[in-house]
């Protein structure tokens, strides 16, 4: 039956359960019930009492403590205590039962057994249990009964119709019949049956409820958990996709790095410009230049802030010399077109003009401009060349 119930349990399984550690999947339950003889037989000395199936009844408890080894199979640990019933006239004195002792324990069993989850042998293990289990328990141990001071082996088949109730499913309701059977001499009912008639009892039938707890496991669960798989092709997905964003990555850097490399380039260059001294191109006929310039951006003729340093020292001149009268020469750098660079030369010492006349409030009669187009004349460096200058006629 274990070899039947293992194959189908690896046809049905089609999932993988997260490891079950040796602290996981553990149980502790009561149970209460009945239990009656198979057999019939007599239990006074001359045979008059009689006991059998129905008959002779007797109350019992237990305690059950158990590990799910697996989804399916798994082992459990029963202590029972039989008890007296108050029937009266066995060999045992007034007062006794079939089994002994009206008020006391009459006879206990330790067994070990073996159980099988059938529903998740046969249908697969989807997660968590279902609402309705059917579970097979099948072993055997020791029995001793006390009122013949008697003991022996005995085999228990078992079956347990089990309910899982609770959000997490930790609590386990289940009726059990159950049968128990000797084998051997010392069978402790076989004892208790030849100091009644001599007879042979086939063993005791049973019905018992009990409740069980499962304690917490490791993955967080009263119960065993499904592991969570990728197959191949995504986990190769995956990777792939891991390796070009990292080629895209590193990719990334050396961009980086590389402007990194000509932004340091051009530092260099820009402060090899800032130490040569500033060339001025002195035409064949003399003129007054003043030494204050406007610098331009490349294609601009919008004044940067700091350029107005130069119209202000041009405006205080002005101011000094009452009669001053200046040209405003505009220029550009060589790069493109002539014809936008005339038009933007132009503009530049229009807009120098205006500077003067709204800004520092400089008479506008006293000031005529020149847009003189590209020049490299003024500087060797292009920069320089994108100008504004002053030229004092008065002189």
């Amino acid at each position: 039956m274990a070899a039947a119930m293992l194959t189908a349990s690896a046809s049905a399984q089609r999932t993988a359960i997260t490891a079950n550690k040796a602290q996981d999947n553990w149980y502790i339950g009561i149970n209460a019930g009945v239990a009656t003889p198979m057999s019939k037989f007599s239990y006074d000395a001359v045979g008059d009492k009689k006991a059998g199936f129905m008959k002779g009844i007797t109350p019992e408890f237990g305690i059950r403590v158990g590990k799910n080894l697996t989804t399916v199979f798994g082992l459990a640990l029963d202590v029972d205590a039989y008890f007296g019933n108050k029937q009266k006239g066995n060999i045992y004195g007034a007062g006794k039962s079939m089994l002994g002792s009206k008020t006391f324990v009459n006879m206990t069993n330790f067994d070990l057994l073996t159980t099988w989850n059938l529903s998740n042998a046969f249908a697969g293990y989807k997660g968590e249990p279902r609402a309705f289990e059917l579970i097979a328990l099948v072993g055997g141990g020791y029995s001793r009964l006390w009122a013949a001071k008697e003991g022996g082996i005995n085999a228990k088949v078992a079956l347990d119709f089990a309910f899982n109730l609770g959000e997490a499913k930790a609590w386990q309701v289940y009726l059990e019949p159950y049968a128990m059977f000797a084998n051997g001499w010392n069978n402790p009912f076989k004892k208790a049956m030849t100091a009644y008639d001599g007879k042979k009892m086939g063993g005791f039938f049973g019905l018992k409820v009990g409740v069980n707890y499962k304690f917490g496991n490791s993955n967080g669960t009263h119960n065993f958990k499904v592991e969570e798989l990728r197959d191949q092709a995504e986990i190769d997905g995956l990777n792939a996709k891991i390796n070009e964003l990292r080629a895209d990555n590193n990719a990334k850097d050396g961009k980086i790095a590389a402007d990194a490399r000509e932004i340091a380039d051009l530092k260099a260059k820009l402060a090899a410009c800032e130490a040569r001294p500033v060339q001025t191109v002195v035409e064949e006929k003399k003129e007054n230049i003043l030494q204050p310039m406007v610098i331009f951006r490349q294609g601009k003729s919008t004044i940067d802030a700091a350029q107005y340093a130069s119209i202000e020292m041009v405006a205080k001149y002005l101011r000094n010399h009452k009669d001053a009268k200046v040209i405003v020469r505009g220029f550009a750098s060589p790069e493109g077109k002539a014809e936008f660079n005339q038009k933007l030369s132009e503009k530049r010492a229009e807009a120098v003009k205006t500077a003067l006349i709204k800004r520092y409030k400089i008479s506008k009669d006293r000031i005529t401009t020149q847009g003189l187009g590209a020049t490299d004349k003024i500087s060797e460096e292009n920069d320089f060349n994108r100008v504004a200058m002053f030229i004092d006629t008065t002189k």
